[in-house]
């Protein structure tokens, strides 16, 4: 017997997705299903490395922690990672084909759709049910011809859809109306029912006019989930806002500053920063004036040469030198690290325009650019000194430069596999690695925070935060969704007993 698939479509794009089948997906996982997720086509510059050596988007990797199950490049077959406003990296079941602008890349659909199509049967063939989410919104008539991402799946797979809109962005009726007037008479027959999201107030006041798009549209709304403050899950995309309550009896807090780099990839690891009660965490647009900090963090980016470029516009290296002056602490993630080198070299044009960059110059060593890329999931020892030489840390890495230079003769990670990671300057200010989710271990966080100055650190561990929001959703899911419709929608013929 084939999976029971049900799909989640937004109105428009950040309408809950993600959550919404992330909570699904632990919904279903209590009622004892093996369960997937599924995003046939997404696009982020927040990626996961998979068990399968590709990479993924970040929210499908919190979607298969909600199933119990390591990811997988099956669960998002097409990952197109922007490089410029008019073109990205497309990546098929886990692996890099080349960089496409969008016109090339509508026409390369149609080959996109059989990857799409190849994984779907996999995990059909593999799980009781598996829970799409669709990306953008299917009103989006400019795109209906060779989509992927919404109703072009769900119409070759024929599954059934909820479509979800965000009240608290306001016009949530004419979303929901809009939507469903702009699709075919098929798509539309295939909408099970409505989700509104992020409610605030009193459901009586709301009741009327649910009572209304019931009658007017024929379709049931399966519930209101209200507004969840406080979650903490990894961004698929967007830069998350989330902030820590201060730590109760805390005289101060850890100052953290990060540029908001205009092609910032992979921010989910300032999620643990966010989250710590004992950090203030700055994320600095441009033409902002940065705060005094503690700790300056130089994260991912897609576009290292550009991004530098971006810094050195926005006034960043006189700023970090500054910085240093007065005895701040300075670390660079992946690109960041590139950054903080002498110079970088993409001679390939892997980026941009081929071309090289002089770097910060804050570490000895120099990047070049190559066309294959690193993909791993690691473990190994954090190396920083005295109590906190040998810390247990563990992470992933994507990227496609190598970097030489005799700052790598004081690395700033050692892994299982006997390899070495990053650097440290000589005065022990300067740290640098590729290694993304540096800071999720809980004991490389606190040594990390004592490094960067923080006295007393309070743990914190960011996997168990993401579990309980997982938790919470799914909870959430129970309370206030029409649960034996959810059943009917998935081929069950009553709700399982938890």
């Amino acid at each position: 017997m084939s999976a029971r698939v049900l799909m989640v479509q937004g109105c428009t794009s950040d309408a809950g997705k993600s959550a919404l089948v992330t909570a699904l997906c632990r919904w279903a996982r209590r009622r004892g299903l093996s369960v997937a997720p599924f995003k046939p086509q997404n696009m982020a510059l927040n990626a996961a490395v998979t068990v399968d050596g590709g990479e993924i988007g970040r929210a499908q990797a919190v979607q298969a922690q909600a199933c119990g199950l390591d990811p997988h490049t099956d669960f998002n077959p097409v990952l197109l990672k922007p490089c410029s406003d008019t073109g990205a990296q497309v990546i098929v079941h886990g692996q890099p084909v080349g960089n496409i602008d969008a016109v090339r890349y509508h026409r390369y659909k149609p080959r996109a759709f059989e990857a799409v199509l190849a994984s779907h049967a996999r995990l059909v063939a593999r799980h009781d049910a598996v829970i799409v989410e669709g990306a953008g919104s299917p009103a989006e008539i400019n795109l209906r011809e060779h989509d992927i991402a919404n109703m072009g799946y769900a119409e070759a797979v024929d599954c059934p859809v909820l479509l979800v809109a965000d009240i608290d962005r306001g016009g949530v009726f004419a979303h929901l109306v809009g939507t469903l007037a702009l699709l075919s008479d098929s798509e539309r027959a295939r909408v099970g029912g409505f989700v509104i999201n992020r409610f605030r107030g009193d459901i009586a006041l709301l009741q009327p006019g649910l009572d209304w798009l019931a009658r007017h549209t024929g379709k049931p709304v399966l519930g209101v989930l209200p507004f969840l403050q406080g979650l903490h899950l990894e961004a698929e995309d967007g830069l998350s806002t989330v902030r820590a309550d201060a730590a109760a009896g805390a005289p101060s807090r850890l100052q953290v500053v990060v540029p908001a780099l205009p092609r910032i990839s992979n921010h989910t690891d300032l999620d643990a920063l966010r989250a710590h009660p004992q950090v203030e965490l700055h994320v600095v647009g441009p033409g902002r004036a940065p705060p005094p900090a503690d700790l300056i963090v130089l994260p991912g980016s897609k576009a290292v040469r550009a991004d530098l470029a971006w810094l050195r516009a926005q006034g960043w290296e006189p700023l970090i030198a500054r910085h240093l002056r007065h005895g701040g602490k300075l670390l660079g993630i992946c690109g960041g690290l590139q950054m903080l080198g002498r110079a970088v070299h993409d001679p390939l044009g892997i980026e941009g325009a081929a071309g090289s960059s002089a770097g910060l110059g804050w570490l000895a060593l120099e990047t070049t650019l190559e066309a294959d890329k690193q993909l791993r999931n690691v473990r190994g020892l954090l190396q920083l000194a005295g109590a906190d030489a040998a810390v247990p840390v563990h992470g992933y890495e994507i990227h496609c430069g190598r970097s030489e230079g005799a700052a790598l003769d004081r690395p700033l990670l050692r892994f299982d596999d006997g390899r070495e990671d990053g650097a440290r300057s000589d005065d022990g200010q300067v740290l640098g690695c590729y290694l993304h989710g540096l800071f999720d271990a809980p004991q490389a966080l606190d040594a990390l925070l004592r490094w960067a100055g923080l006295r007393d650190v309070r743990p914190l561990d960011i996997h168990a935060l993401r579990e309980a929001s997982i938790e919470r959703l799914a909870d959430v899911v129970e309370a206030h969704l029409d649960v034996a419709l959810l059943s009917r929608l998935l081929g069950l013929e009553a709700p399982c007993e938890a």
